[in-house]
């Protein structure tokens, strides 16, 4: 849990004068992210239907940011899935709505990919509460994010992605430093070009979606930006780990009735089989959809299946290959 900097800390919001009053509102005010749109200036006289387009409109803008930084993208794809193939984490590190994203994109990892709760995590700051509420000043402490790495042991051999929409919250500023530290690789998500995180990072993602549909409200299109390129991250890296065969999750974990039903269709869409034969193959390898399609692709004894996946790295298709 991250705690708040007292009042006689160089973090604490009590201890800032008037000069660093003066040079934080100068920072925000050639961000981006902080700009008004001059072009929503009557936001608040629209009609309803009028406001939805304007939306819609704005957010157009979005997936083309992301386009632009698809080079430093995929950068840090390779360098994510270097990492955990052995052994390491990738370890997410946001504030506010940055914050909970990654939380967000790592607690999916485990139902989807089967992945082990400690290989993806999110770190918010001010903990676990913040992802329901906000925790006051929490973002402002370098000191906190840089303890908050300490404490889960971040080594070289990890993966740290600082998200921040500014590009210039402390908490992760100070997440980084220490990253960098011991020696980890450190990405950097930010929405606006040349930021304080871009600086800290081995490979820097700037995606620049310009002022906010409400001004400063980064939930919104910012937001949006950092949750497609998290999507990218997480998701790519799984597929060069071997978590899918061709588009289909076949190392998904089946915790509830919808994924078990998912878990059936992906090896009838992956095989041809039908339901009753899906469900057979399913059930002989104690409920695993890789090593079932395994079995009915190649007619390995279920028994023999885990070995084989083991000996082709976890890779399906170099398993089917290996034993077709």
């Amino acid at each position: 849990m991250t705690e708040q900097p007292d009042a006689t800390s160089p973090d604490s919001p009590g201890s800032i004068n008037g000069d660093r009053l003066k040079e934080l509102r100068s920072e925000l005010a050639g961000l981006q992210t902080e700009a008004a749109s001059p072009a929503l200036s009557d936001l608040d006289t629209m009609g309803t239907s009028e406001l939805v387009a304007a939306m819609n409109e704005q957010n157009r803008g979005v997936p083309a940011a992301v386009e632009q930084a698809s080079e430093q993208i995929a950068a840090v794809v390779d360098a994510v899935a270097e990492r955990l193939s052995r052994g390491g984490r990738l370890l997410y590190v946001g504030a506010g709505t940055a914050g909970r994203l990654g939380v967000l994109d790592a607690s999916e990892c485990p139902p989807t990919f089967g992945t082990p709760p400690g290989l993806v995590v999110g770190i918010i700051a001010g903990g676990t509460q913040a992802i329901q509420k906000p925790v006051e000043y929490a973002e402002d402490n370098a000191t906190a994010g840089a303890r908050d790495l300490h404490d889960i042991s971040v080594t070289e051999a990890d993966a740290v992605v600082g998200i921040s929409a500014s590009g210039r919250t402390p908490y992760v500023i100070g997440a980084l430093e220490e990253a960098r530290s011991r020696g980890a690789f450190t990405a950097s998500l930010a929405c606006n070009h040349d930021s304080p995180i871009s600086k800290l990072a081995d490979v820097a993602i700037d995606v620049v979606v310009g002022p906010e549909f409400v001004a400063g409200s980064t939930r919104l299109k910012a937001g949006t930006a950092q949750k497609l390129v998290l999507n990218m991250i997480s998701t790519l890296a799984m597929v060069k780990l071997g978590k899918t065969y061709g588009n289909l999750m076949v190392d998904l974990r089946a915790t509830n009735n919808k994924l078990l039903a998912r878990s059936q269709r992906t090896i009838q869409h992956a095989t041809g089989v039908d339901a009753e034969t899906a469900i057979r193959a399913l059930d002989s390898v104690g409920g695993s959809v890789k090593a079932a399609i395994l079995v009915v692709l190649t007619g390995i004894d279920p028994a023999q299946a885990k070995n084989a996946l083991d000996e082709a790295g976890g890779f399906l298709r170099k398993a089917v290959q290996n034993h077709g």
